[in-house]
This record gives C-alpha cells, structure tokens and sequence, in this order.
C-alpha cells in the first residue's frame, strides 16, 4: 500500500473517488431512517455489495442480508413498498450497521486484518455515539404509562443520637404551656419562647378559731 494513499474513514480501505462517492451514498440512505432513539443496535462484518441486499437501498425488492434482517425484525415486506418497509423498521427502534460500512474490496484474504483494525475504532463508536440513544429509548420503554412514585421516611436516629425526656422533663406539670412573642428589633424579626417553670405560690395558712378563756 503507498503510504500517501488515502484510506477510507469507514472501512480502512483505499479511497477512490468512486470508493468515497458510494459510500456517502450508502450514508445518506441510512441517515434518511435512522431511528430518532435507537432501541436494538444490528451490527454486521461487512456491507453487502449488491444495493438489493444493502438494508437502506431505496430500490426495495430485498434479497440477502437485507431480506434476513427485515425477517428477524418481523416487518413484512408483502404489498409494501420499500419506504414503507423502512419506515416501519425505523419505528421499532432498529439500525443496521457494519464493522467494514464499505463493501471488501480485493483479496478476500484481507477481511481478518481489516476487522482487527477497524473493531476498537467501531466499539468506541458505538460507546460514545450510540449508547445514549439506546439508554434512552431503554428509559423511555420502561416508564411508557407509568407514574413515577417516591416513597420518602425519615431513618431512624441512632442510639447515640435519640432524645429521651430527662428528669426536669418528666417532672414539668402536663397544663405547663411556653409563651412565644415575635419582636422587631431594627428591622430583623426575632422569636422569645419564655417557658420557664412560674413558681407556685404556697397555700394560705388555715384560721385559727378564735380561743375563749373563762374562770367559770
């Protein structure tokens, strides 16, 4: 390979003008129906060479590859025409992509290098550009029709944390209520709880009956 040949950014081959000018052809049939939210990502090795077997060729009439992936996507191609068969397989969520996206071209004998090569590039690709599209639509499936609910309860405080009631507590009579008086004091609003404990008055002491002496 001449060092200077320029390589194909979607198969690593040798990008002719004819090379690249299908392939961008290929592309813009695949954009035209790629889902808005990818549910089930389909990838193959190698793009078909004949447009019929090439799933996104608008010309219909599939055969090949094209005719056993629409089969596995269970969208029917009977009294349809080929936009409509599209359409309905861009509706399930699916996309059809390939590790190589240009047919192999040459010594058959290239493939596994070819592979070995493009795969790290088309996992990172699939990683970074397609996975949110597949999380998402996932997200979307799973809450179709239902009501997102939270259930909150305070956890229970620790042992070393819990509160109980002291002895001047329990002791304080159950009628016992705080005063609370809101003040402005230059424009900031302050809170005076009062709740001391008012001291009890002692009981007056009983009369004493008056006492009578006599010497009779």
């Amino acid at each position: 390979m001449n060092p200077t040949e320029l390589l194909c950014d979607g198969c690593g081959q040798p990008a002719s003008p004819e090379h690249i000018a299908r392939r961008l052809q290929r592309l813009e049939w695949t954009t035209r129906f790629r889902p808005v939210h990818i549910g089930a990502l389909l990838l193959g090795a190698v793009a078909p060479k004949k447009d019929s077997e090439f799933l996104y060729s608008p010309g219909g009439d599939w055969g090949g590859e094209a005719k056993l992936v629409l089969a596995a996507a269970g969208v029917s191609q009977d009294g349809k025409s080929a936009e409509a068969a599209l359409a309905e397989f861009q509706r399930g969520g699916f996309l059809l992509t390939h590790v190589l996206e240009c047919p192999l071209e040459g010594d058959p004998g290239r493939l596994p290098a070819l592979m070995a090569s493009r795969l790290p590039g088309v996992l990172t690709r699939i990683r970074r550009s397609l996975s949110g599209y597949i999380q998402q639509a996932s997200a979307s499936w799973e809450n179709h029709g239902k009501a997102p609910s939270v259930a909150l309860s305070a956890p229970p405080a620790p042992p070393s944390q819990r509160v109980t009631p002291s002895s001047s507590q329990s002791a304080r009579p159950a009628n016992q209520s705080s005063s609370t008086q809101v003040v402005n004091d230059q424009g900031v609003k302050k809170i005076i709880v009062d709740d001391t404990v008012p001291e009890k008055k002692a009981a007056p002491a009983p009369k004493k009956k008056p006492e009578t002496f006599s010497n009779l």
